[in-house]
């Protein structure tokens, strides 16, 4: 059995590399997303650790919202990046700064 500390521990280093990609990686809108990926995963974690360690469906019922706006989130996201990259042939950041319709 492994403990609760350990799941806690994962999703907080989890959490701190994205939050330190997004910082850090402010040029490449792919791997922006990816980032915010990554922090919602490091949270379903805590979330299904805490739902398992107290017994209640609650937390499972989060991550499943969760997966579903982030798989949303993913899809248009990219189709956006596509877009973007046809139009513009970059997907660097501080190109995309002025977007004028």
């Amino acid at each position: 059995m492994i403990p609760l500390a350990h799941y806690l521990i994962l999703g907080a280093i989890m959490f701190c590399l994205s939050v330190i990609g997004i910082f850090l990686n402010r040029k490449n809108v792919v791997i922006l997303l990816m980032s915010i990926e990554l922090l919602l995963l490091a949270i379903n974690i805590n979330f299904l650790a805490f739902s398992h360690y107290l017994q209640d469906t609650a937390g499972q019922v989060f991550v499943f919202f969760i997966l579903t706006v982030a798989a949303a989130e993913s899809a248009i996201g990219l189709a956006i990046l596509i877009v973007l990259f046809r139009n513009r042939h970059t997907i660097n950041v501080e190109d995309l700064d002025t977007l004028k319709g």
